[in-house]
């Protein structure tokens, strides 16, 4: 399967569409170990980057708007986080005009990358990496053994759902829950929920995508 640039546009639109429908659930779960202003941040980003974004034309100007705004706007670690991420998928995707599974491959990856640039977090610290680790791992496992494209997103998404609900039993490492210690344990990290949520969103509107194309 493979879907345009332009169409690609669509996928961030969603995922600002995605923050901020839940964005009093994101700060609902952060206020049980952290600030309580994650959906807050979350939010205030996708506000502003949501009429940039409808003015691009493509997924690589969106994804672009979307780190810029993230970056310059938004305060604490998530906003350089976030847009590490988008930034880390927007430089592989660059110009091309067709994104197929194995680009998709390495727009995640490179996302993953990324992350590791400017955080010391690994699995098992109760951050975002316990979703992006093992949903880039999905991916790429199902991907290159079939290369069917919906189904490795299918196994992303998954994996997201997973690592998300794996951080209730974690302790915090990194971040002000770190200070909680063991009080941390049973409650699910905010940065990971925010994460399962958009790259859900991610597979879920490429896997749109490739429905409506099998109709056409």
């Amino acid at each position: 399967m493979s879907f345009t640039n332009k169409e690609g546009k669509l996928i961030v639109l969603n995922i600002i569409d995605t923050i901020q429908k839940h964005k009093d659930y994101l700060s609902e779960i952060d206020g049980a170990i952290g600030d309580g202003d994650h959906g807050i941040n979350m939010n205030k980003g996708a506000a502003i980057a949501k009429p940039q974004v409808e003015k691009n034309e493509t997924l690589s100007e969106a994804l672009l708007s979307l780190s810029n705004v993230l970056m310059e706007k938004i305060g604490g670690s998530m906003g350089p986080l976030y847009g590490s991420i988008f930034m880390g998928m927007q430089a592989v995707l660059g110009n091309a005009e067709i994104i197929d599974g194995a680009l998709i491959e390495k727009m995640l990856k490179q996302a993953y990358d990324n992350i590791q640039m400017i955080s010391l977090a690994k699995t098992g610290d109760k951050t975002l990496v316990d979703v992006l680790d093992p949903s880039v791992s999905a991916y790429t496992a199902v991907y290159e053994k079939t290369l069917d494209t919906c189904a490795a997103l299918t196994a992303c998404s998954q994996a997201a759902e997973e690592g998300m609900k794996a951080t209730c039993n974690m302790q915090a490492k990194l971040g002000r829950a770190a200070r909680l210690k063991e009080k941390s344990i049973g409650h699910q990290d905010a940065g990971a929920t925010s994460c399962c949520l958009i790259l859900q969103t991610f597979c879920s509107t490429i896997i749109a995508f490739e429905k409506a194309n099998e109709r056409n």
